[in-house]
């Protein structure tokens, strides 16, 4: 019965594999928000007449991606743990 609400492919949901599949998808939101803010960082705000360098919108993007990507993670453990 139990292993029927584990999110993974195998019959077998032990702990480990709950904790690798939460960071996977930690590190799979936070990729996909890596792209959509570097993305923004340098196409839009030249709007605003900013005008940073590729590499500045990559340096500043990289600092949020670490910030997400342990951010999502810690709140997933917590809830994980109040469940």
């Amino acid at each position: 019965m139990a292993a029927a609400t584990c999110f993974t492919f195998s019959a077998v949901c032990p702990m480990s594999s709950s904790r690798a599949l939460d960071a996977t998808e930690a590190v799979t939101n936070a990729v996909v928000g890596l792209v959509v803010s570097w993305a923004f960082t340098y196409y839009a705000l030249p709007f605003w007449g900013l005008r940073p360098s590729p590499g500045d919108a990559l340096g500043v993007t990289l600092a949020f991606f670490c910030l997400s990507a342990a951010r999502s993670f810690a709140l997933r453990r917590l809830f994980r743990g109040l469940a």
